[in-house]
Order: C-alpha cells, then structure tokens, then sequence
C-alpha cells in the first residue's frame, strides 16, 4: 500500500489552524473528493458537522471546493456523524463528509467520509484522494457547477430511523433519563429521541457555543453525569461524544458503564433471543474479564486492532454483528453501518428491559481485572518490538499469565513511544510484570539507538 500523508486510521484530523486543518487545505480537499467520488450524472454529497466555531470555516473551504468539482452540496447542518452515514444510503448521494473530531476538544477539527453505503472509505479511495491533492485544484466550466442547498427534515429522517431500530411497542415511560450530550452533535436530537419514547428526560450538555465541546462532560468526562444521576434520583444516566458515535452509560447507583459493560450485556441477552451471530469483536485494549466472561457462556470473542474501522473490518470478515471498543464506539450492525450512540444505546435498554436484570447487576457481573499500562517514550525511530530480548521476555510473560491474564505490547502510531499493558487477576502480579517488562521495552530501544 502506497504511504498516506493525510489520512489516519478515522479521516484527517489535527489543530484547527494548523496544516492540514486549515481553510485552504478545505478548499482542496473538498475539490479532489469531489473529482473521485463523483461517480454520478448529478453527483451529490452531504455534508455534516458537530458544533466547533471552526467548523463553518471549513464547512463552507469543502463546499466551495465540491462546488468546483461540479458536485451539488447537501448541507445537514450540526447533526451527529451516524446520521450522516444513514442519510447518505436514504438519499442515494455519492459520500457523505464530516466535520468533526469527535471526543477532542475544541482546538481541534478534522475531516472523515463516508461511502455511497455509508461506510468509512476504503484505502484504496482515500489514496486516490491523496493523488487528487496532488494534482491540484481543477475547476469544471461554469455550467457544469454545482449548487449547494439545505437537506431541511435530516435531523427527522435521522430520528425516525433511530425509533425503527427497536420495535413499534418499545417504550420508555415511566423512566426517568438523564442525557449528556457533550454540548456536541447529539444536543437537539438525543433529548427529543429519548422523550418522544416516552422517557422523563434532564439534559446536560445540550448549550455548545462552539468553544465548550466535550469540556468536562461527555463520554471523556462522565463524572458530571455521575453527579446528576444521583443528584436527580435518575433511573440511569446516558453519556454521547461531541459527534454522536460513543455512548456510555450510568445506573441509579451512579456508576459508569463503559463499552466493555455495554458489549457484555448486549452478547448476553442477543446470545439468549438469538440475535447474536458471529464471534464478538472487542480490540487488544478490551479488558480481559469481558473475553472471559463470555467465553464462560459460549460466546465467541476475538480482538482487532484499536480503531472501530478495525473493528468494522473484522465483523464483516466473520459474519458477526457485534463489536467495540471500552471507549464507548459500539458496532451493532444489524442495525446501523457504523457506530451510532443513540441507536446502540436503545439497544442497550432493550436488551437490559427484556433480560429482568437491572444495570447495576449487570454492571457488578463484569469483574474487571487490574491493567497497568506504562508508556515507554523511546528514541525516534527505534523499533524495540522487533528486539529478540523483548520477545523472550514477551512469551516469559504471556506463559506466566496462561489462562488468568494478558500481555499487548503496542508501538503508538503518533509519538514516540511503546505501549506496555499488563492484565491479570492478581494486582501485585500486574504492577511487577509491567515494570519489568517496560524496562526490557526501554533497554532494548536505548541498544538498538546506539
């Protein structure tokens, strides 16, 4: 595969202000997705965002650039990154783009597409992206422009495809909600979604300005959910990111449930109606109990690489239909294409309402084991991992843990540094292996720089 220069694992992303985040580089970018996802007589592509400031900046550099292209441009205004993939399928248009970078603050923006299907692109398109870049800006004749225009009812059509995802008798009321939306995406939909089905809702979140974005709220900051749940006497507590595709969730007790929560009730209650298929995809940073707690009930469990288009990949490879991550990005894909907060968190409450078991227990039969995880900062351009040492003490390690633990030895992909993760049933046990196991990781980088 030819090396990428802007793409990363989950579209283009970086400081606003700051190559490639910047107005001009919109401008391009709109106008080389455009000449490569043109695949139609009318081509057309809707565009979305969450609520940063900078995203009118680069809404309108990607619009001016489509245009150019001879791309006619939906714009769907603030609406959460799920709905742009299931608009992009109803409407037929060629991709969809959004405007946003999720759980960041508020600094930072980014850039990420969706195909006609309503996936993320693959490799091969965004390469040809990256070509596209390259060639330069090129302009159609002007009667071959594009327009651009308001989709009006998007965040109704997103709505009423959120209400289909669980049965016509599905119903909230009588339960008492509390909602963070993380003064993101989710702020107008997730509180009229929740009371439309008959929930009592309080919101929190729901008041961006643009600068306020996942500021200690949110899925990255669920204390303040925490907080309102048991302020308010709340049946549960539901937590978004600013784009509307991670959910986390709060029992009455106010304790959190985090993806791996999440992904043990779902596995359970799909295994006893018979919705599950295929094995269950978590990531190598998904926590050990949860692998072994559905191994103990006959559930497949297999790990991806961290990122949920990983994730993604691996359910389709296997025919299965759940997957994710701790983080709260859920894969229920016999439901939505990609991950979607507010679809998987009626999952959630459907499976939890028809299991007769409360959130609280759910969550106290998930046992975590302990992690220690030690970031190993090494020279630029050292591949400890590849060092004989590092691997021999790696299989030391892993035959230790047989059975009660697990080691992930992980180079990050955007600074220099090695990932040193310990899980077992034994604390003590956790901090040792690590120790030693990181300071075999350090010596290893420090020889093979010198």
């Amino acid at each position: 595969m030819s090396e990428r220069h802007y793409f990363g694992t989950d579209g283009i992303r970086g400081q606003v202000g700051v190559a490639p985040i910047t107005a001009e580089f919109a401008l391009h970018l709109g106008n080389a997705a455009g000449r490569v996802l043109a695949i139609a007589d009318q081509p057309s592509v809707l565009i979305g965002k969450d609520t940063r400031l900078s995203g009118y900046m680069l809404e309108a550099a990607l619009q001016s650039g489509l245009i150019a292209a001879g791309v006619h441009v939906h714009l769907l205004g603030p609406i959460p990154t799920p709905a742009v993939a299931q608009l992009v399928r109803a409407t037929g248009a060629c991709a969809g783009i959004v405007i946003s970078a999720s759980h960041n603050p508020h600094q930072d923006n980014g850039v990420k597409f969706f195909s006609a299907q309503g996936e993320k692109l693959p490799d091969a398109v965004e390469l040809a992206i990256e070509a596209a870049l390259d060639a330069g800006f090129q302009s159609v004749p002007a009667e071959r422009l594009g327009k651009a225009m308001r989709l009006s009812d998007a965040s109704e059509r997103y709505l009423q495809f959120c209400r289909h995802s669980v049965a016509p008798e599905f119903s909230l009321a009588g339960t008492k909600i509390v909602l963070d939306c993380a003064h993101g995406a989710t702020y107008k939909v997730a509180p009229q979604l929740f009371a439309e089905l008959g929930a009592s809702v309080s919101s929190i979140g729901v008041s961006p300005d643009g600068l306020n974005i996942n500021h200690q709220c949110g899925t990255t900051h669920p204390q303040a959910l925490q907080a309102e749940v048991l302020a308010r006497g709340a049946d549960l507590g539901i937590a978004f990111d600013g784009d509307g595709d991670r959910v986390m969730v709060v029992d009455d007790e106010g304790e959190l449930l985090d993806g791996d929560d999440l992904l043990h009730i779902l596995a359970r209650c799909w295994q006893t109606s018979g919705r599950l298929r295929g094995a269950v995809v978590g990531t190598l940073m998904s926590n050990f109990a949860l692998e072994k707690a559905l191994a103990d009930c006959g559930i497949g469990f297999t790990r991806a690489n961290v990122g949920d288009r990983f994730v993604h990949q691996r359910l389709l490879e296997q025919g299965g239909v759940l997957g994710g991550e701790a983080s709260g990005h859920l894969l229920c894909l016999d439901r939505a294409g990609t991950g979607d907060a507010m679809v998987n968190a009626l999952q959630v409450l459907d499976a939890v309402r028809a299991s007769g078991r409360s959130l609280a227990d759910w969550r106290r039969a998930l046992v975590r084991y302990p992690q220690r995880t030690i970031n190993v900062r090494v020279p630029a351009g050292s591949r400890p991992l590849l060092d004989a040492t590092v691997s021999a003490h790696r299989a030391r390690v892993e035959t230790r843990l047989h059975g009660c633990g697990r080691v992930v030895l992980r180079a990050s992909g955007t600074e220099p540094v090695v990932r040193v993760t310990i899980e077992a049933d034994d604390l003590v046990l956790v901090e040792s292996l690590a120790a030693e196991l990181a300071a075999t990781v350090l010596s290893a980088a420090v020889r093979g720089a010198s």
